[in-house]
């Protein structure tokens, strides 16, 4: 391989960024669901012939792109890359081989230049439904719906009319995610063009060199970084709400020179409940987790990674074994961040953050239409407060480590014989601190089905707030009612019209001792109804007098 000048590598890493962006815009703009169009829980990469990943879009989902690159290796050991025709598509949404539950597609499409195989495209989209009878009760992975192993659905150009048929007969809403597959097909030729022509206008033959060097600069990048965090080891421990009771998250970072070790080593054992995240998925997070605190600004690729070790032992909530339910993995893998963030608190403070407003919040309505009794499952996200920064507050509505967007409320009621009533900020919910964590929010709904509607929720942080960290307090714990009573936060609720049902996600965590906090801050708190006077007079005992005459909202 001939040495690329680094002005031309940095222009033609440019122009991949912005190719590979306009690619998953014309998916997600010619897509069929809400939940990729609107919430944009998708991602679309370029990975080399040996399955390592050199860029993704902008919009992709931390988790898909940490377990893009293991669902294409599982593929190359049932399709070898000698296998793949032009015009092929091979599919799986295994569990274990993709993003850890059965709603994710994930789909390889190769790309060739003068019949030689120079790359695959990759995607993962996210389906509302995958067919069977996913509920927070599954006993194993076979009730969570149809899996598809790895196979071929489109072969030289040509759809297998067999796997089509599976899920036509399979999924309730089948146009919907089948529109979305074809948006992707539709993709990887936007993706196929502009990628040959990238390469004809930079006159290369391939991208060996273009990987090589971007994955080299990545690896060097993330091994400086990790070598300036002092030697040593840093544990933290967290106890999470599970299902019939709390179970234990552990973990152990040992940093070795260069080298990263992140252990989950004293982890509860898996549960026969659907909150149990598979290695891929841990692995996913983990790696996020540590790329934000250690390397954020270096390009994400295979070479950042290849400093870091995930270890989580078989048969634990973090590498469940076959069968055992995962519907709602992100229950247990979105606390793989916070985990890390305890532990490196102790010696990178100003890296981290304070606890968010999750594991994500959602909820799934299922029913029948009233117009020609079609049935609809539909989704709604709702994020809590983000963690507290080292240096600022943290956001409401925008909670971490997912990074799915807020959908609009008209779309949704467009779509679900629902109103929502109210979607606000609530008072007093930020954690405490120099810098306080984002607001909780409340969203309510209203059914206006004269038929019922299967509700579905499967939350975290009803009993476990989010921790604050370094001096900062805990957010607000999270809230489910049902016409104003209680509800149990991983249940299945049949909705009769006229029923309200009212959510209040988690608040998220605040950073350093509240008696740090800037009076202006403060003040501004209280004027936008964040905060009650009567708090701030108990918390920020110096910062507002008890005869203020600033009134809270």
């Amino acid at each position: 391989m001939s040495k690329i000048d680094p002005i031309k590598l940095g222009i033609i890493w440019k122009r991949l960024n912005g190719m590979i962006d306009e690619v998953a815009e014309s998916f997600i703009r010619s897509s069929f669901s809400a939940v990729v169009r609107e919430n944009y829980d998708m991602a679309f990469s370029l990975l080399d012939t040996r399955g390592r990943q050199f860029i993704q879009t902008k919009k992709s989902i931390p988790s898909f792109i940490g377990t893009l690159p293991h669902t294409l290796q599982e593929i190359l050991k049932i399709i070898p890359a000698e296998q793949f025709n032009e015009g092929d598509v091979v599919i799986s949404n295994d569990s274990w081989l993709g993003t850890g539950h059965l709603n994710d597609i994930t789909m390889i499409y190769p790309i060739f230049k003068k019949n030689k195989l120079i790359a695959f495209a990759g995607s993962t989209a996210h389906t509302v439904d995958i067919g069977g009878a996913p509920s927070p009760n599954a006993q194993d992975s076979y009730e969570e719906g149809l899996c598809i192993p790895i196979c071929k659905i489109v072969e030289k150009g040509i759809e297998n009319k067999t796997i089509i048929s599976f899920l036509e007969q399979n999924l309730r809403e089948p146009e919907e995610t089948l529109g979305d597959i074809r948006a992707q097909f539709s993709a990887y030729k936007v993706a196929t063009t502009k990628l040959l022509n990238l390469l004809d206008e930079e006159n290369l033959n391939n991208l060996d060199q273009i990987i090589h060097d971007i994955l080299m600069r990545s690896e060097v990048s993330m091994r400086k970084k990790i070598a300036d965090i002092p030697d040593g080891k840093y544990e933290d421990e967290m106890l999470v709400d599970g299902f019939d009771h709390p179970l234990k998250i552990k973990c152990s970072i040992l940093i070795n020179k260069d080298q990263i070790t992140v252990d989950f080593t004293g982890t509860s054992n898996q549960i026969n409940r659907p909150i149990n995240s598979v290695f891929n998925y841990t692995y996913a997070y983990a790696c996020y987790a540590l790329k934000c605190a250690i390397d954020p600004t270096a390009p994400n690729n295979d070479g950042s990674f290849r400093p870091v070790k995930i270890i989580a032992p078989e048969g634990t909530i973090v590498n469940p074994k076959r069968p055992a339910p995962v519907w709602g993995r992100h229950l247990t893998g979105h606390y793989i961040p916070p985990s890390i963030y305890g532990a490196l608190s102790k010696v990178i403070p100003n890296n981290i953050i304070a606890e968010s407003g999750s594991p994500l919040w959602n909820i799934y309505f299922k029913g029948r239409k009233e117009i020609d009794d079609s049935p609809f499952v539909k989704m709604f996200f709702m994020n809590g407060g983000h963690g507290a920064r080292s240096k600022s507050d943290g956001p409401g509505c925008l909670s971490f480590p997912s990074n799915v967007s807020n959908q609009s409320i008209e779309q949704f009621e467009n779509q679900a014989p629902l109103i929502i009533h109210e979607k606000s900020f609530v008072k007093d919910t930020q954690g405490i601190g120099k810098y306080v964590g984002g607001p909780a929010q409340k969203i309510t709904f209203e059914s206006t089905s004269k038929k019922p509607i299967m509700m579905t929720i499967r939350h975290e942080r009803v009993v476990y707030p989010p921790r604050g960290i370094l001096g900062g307090g805990n957010g607000s714990k999270g809230i489910d009612l049902v016409n104003n009573k209680k509800i149990p936060a991983k249940t299945t609720y049949s909705l009769k019209f006229g029923d309200i049902a009212t959510f209040q996600t988690p608040g998220g965590g605040g950073v350093f001792s509240p008696s740090q906090r800037d009076k202006d801050k403060v003040l501004e708190d209280i004027l936008t109804g964040l905060l009650s006077l009567k708090k701030a007079q108990l918390i920020y005992k110096n910062k507002v007098s008890r005869k203020s005459n600033v009134k809270s909202t």
